[in-house]
């Protein structure tokens, strides 16, 4: 009688047998994992080369005072403008008071005062206002003047804390904020795969309230890095948190095991470089510029820098965009939650 398994072994597979065994391997979803991280390292390492390596002014909304139509602003300012490459957009305002209130109010970048008496212009720049975009303004201000021999004092409106002098420590806080927000729905996901969809809210939630009020105590009352409002701050940090969570959340409920891509993409990738956290809007790529406004971390960043550099002037903007994400997220989960890779039959008590 023939050995059936020599026979078998003998035999010389075709390239469809090849291809359904490698198939229905573990080997393709490892090649395919090595792959998607090979892109990923390439995509990461270049979206925060192109939009931080070297900041470039794009639009500078700059507030101008006093008689700048003299001959000596007039040079200044248009001495200004060549250096900038005419980024800097000049908006006159009545009184240095309205102003400095614009500033407050985040609508321009800075204040030009051009006295009708006198020689010397002040360049008031704001530190709060974005780092980058006050060094850049003030560099330029000092070499401007001394090319136009025009006499010029540089001030800092609004300077930054002094245990975060170069202005990163919210962004540092955001980042941590959107990060663990959705490596705690990952972690839920596996290690708390039966929680039903209210439950996984529930506890989403409740890991964005601690996680958020941990992030503030250890910032302000450990490191002293920052002076929060500290309330105010811990809730946009909770809600960053939640809000990034519940992004997983739902993307793993249309995609499954696949969820880590978009997520990755459109909170590491593509909304962390362009929140304006790490460099001002000003100096970003202008489509960064635009689209980082309206993502989730761009808006955590922008509630969190005028909670603790402009108390009094918030905007509902940065909350909206927080807000509109979190609820699209939760109703794509509840609505499809039978598509989620998770919960427990009706009426089933979880397993312990």
């Amino acid at each position: 009688m023939p050995d059936s398994s020599r026979e078998e072994h003998g035999r010389t597979r075709s390239p469809a047998d090849r291809w359904t065994a490698f198939r229905e391997s573990p080997f393709l979803p490892a090649t395919v994992l090595l792959l998607i991280l090979a892109a990923a390292a390439g995509l990461f390492a270049g979206s925060y080369t192109y939009a931080m390596a070297n900041p470039t002014p794009h639009s500078i909304p700059t507030a101008v005072t006093g008689a700048p139509d003299r001959p000596a602003a007039r040079r200044f300012l248009d001495g200004m403008e060549r250096a900038l490459h005419a980024s800097l957009k000049l908006h006159p305002y009545g009184s240095r008071e309205d102003a400095v209130r614009a500033v407050d109010e985040q609508k321009v970048f800075a204040v030009v005062d051009a006295p009708a008496a006198g020689r010397t212009i002040t360049v008031d720049v704001s530190g709060a206002s974005g780092a980058t975009v006050a060094q850049v303004l003030g560099e330029t201000a000092v070499k401007v003047a001394r090319a136009t021999g025009t006499p010029v004092t540089v001030r800092d409106l609004n300077p930054l804390q002094r245990g975060d002098p170069r202005g990163l420590a919210i962004f540092y806080i955001s980042l941590a904020a959107v990060i663990v927000g959705f490596v705690g729905a990952i972690q839920l996901s596996v290690h708390a795969r039966e929680l039903n969809p209210l439950e996984r809210i529930a506890f989403t939630l409740a890991y964005a309230l601690l996680g958020g009020f941990v992030i503030a105590a250890v910032v302000d009352w450990l490191l002293g890095a920052l002076k929060l409002p500290f309330v105010e701050s811990w809730l946009i940090l909770a809600l960053t948190m939640f809000t990034s969570g519940m992004v997983f959340t739902m993307f793993n409920t249309l995609l499954g095991r696949w969820a880590m891509l978009p997520t990755w993409g459109l909170m590491v990738l593509l909304g962390n470089p362009s929140s304006g956290g790490a460099v001002s809007w000003p100096l970003l790529p202008s489509p960064l510029g635009t689209i980082g406004r309206w993502l989730p971390p761009g808006g955590s960043v922008n509630a969190q820098h005028t909670a603790v550099y402009f108390r009094g002037h918030q905007h509902a903007f940065p909350f909206l965009v927080l807000a509109g994400w979190t609820v699209v997220s939760c109703a794509v989960f509840l609505v499809w939650r039978h598509r989620h890779p998770g919960g427990r039959p009706a009426g089933a008590a979880p397993a312990g």
